[in-house]
């Protein structure tokens, strides 16, 4: 593990007018450099978590800390220059009548200078792969390039920690895997931190750890594998394990020796063509 980022200690938080807990009693960590997913099926309070890590909800009781300083409505604004977060629907997001305008959004609130601003855009809509969009009304993007300027505005304001909020539930297969791809590489070029809500155990699976919610409470706690091994327990939460897993599950009950449980389709193939030219 890398050094830690962000702290949950023993967090509450109750909706006004409510008598039971959104989040009960919740203590977990994130550390630089990994990709957390944090899911559970609708009311689990995994969205109720990502507003709480954000600052847009108070804990109730118990302590929010991110690097070092604890999170109060005094260190919220501190807070959300370290942690950036897109949202579930693109069109949702955008301010501006232009891919850069839209990018240069936050920098421009924040008062960054304008031939900073200017690098800080064209360097993020690089590494999303849509600086030749640049000029590009954003209606005309398909989702899953809405999404890509979504992150590249978070981006360039250079923070911690991305939250993606359910950020491909809206998006299909091709657009979801556009973004999660644009992830999964921006993790690893720049050491960035990423935090996934999500109800989707195909995107989980590229995360490094996985936090299952259930009732307001973290339920289990693991890397893909072992959570994935727990496919009774989830299908119980309303949840699924991928169909890559499923599969390769299956084809093992037939008497094929793959030795991995697999993550991705491109694993079990990977293995399978293997498997064959030894035959």
């Amino acid at each position: 593990m890398g050094k830690k980022l962000v702290s949950l200690d023993h967090v509450v938080f109750n909706y006004e007018g409510s008598d039971s807990h959104a989040i009960n009693d919740v203590s977990f960590d994130i550390y630089e450099g990994e990709w957390l997913a944090i899911v559970g099926h609708n009311g689990s309070g995994k969205s109720t978590l990502a507003k709480l890590l954000n600052g847009l909800h108070f804990a109730s009781s118990g302590v929010i800390t991110i690097n070092g300083s604890e999170l109060t409505q005094a260190t919220v604004w501190e807070a959300r220059r370290k942690i950036g977060m897109v949202f579930q629907n693109p069109d949702n997001q955008f301010v501006g009548t232009t891919v850069e305008d839209d990018v240069a959004f936050g920098l421009e609130n924040n008062g960054i200078q304008q031939d900073i601003m200017a690098e800080r855009v064209k360097r993020a809509l690089m590494k999303v792969k849509m600086d030749a969009f640049l000029d590009q009304e954003p209606h005309h993007l398909s989702g899953g390039q809405k999404q890509r300027v979504a992150i590249a505005g978070v981006l360039a304001l250079q923070p911690d920690i991305i939250i993606l909020d359910e950020a491909t539930s809206m998006l299909d297969p091709r657009g979801r895997e556009e973004v999660l791809e644009t992830v999964r590489e921006l993790k690893e070029e720049n050491v960035l931190t990423v935090v996934s809500i999500t109800h989707d155990l195909e995107e989980a699976a590229k995360a490094d750890r996985i936090i299952v919610m259930n009732k307001g409470q973290v339920h289990r706690e693991g890397s893909p594998i072992e959570i994935f091994r727990l496919e009774d327990e989830l299908i119980e939460l309303g949840l699924d394990i991928p169909f890559s897993v499923k599969l390769s599950k299956a084809l093992q009950k037939t008497g094929l020796d793959l030795k991995n449980d697999h993550l991705t389709e491109e694993e079990l193939v990977k293995e399978l063509c293997e498997l064959h030219s030894k035959m």
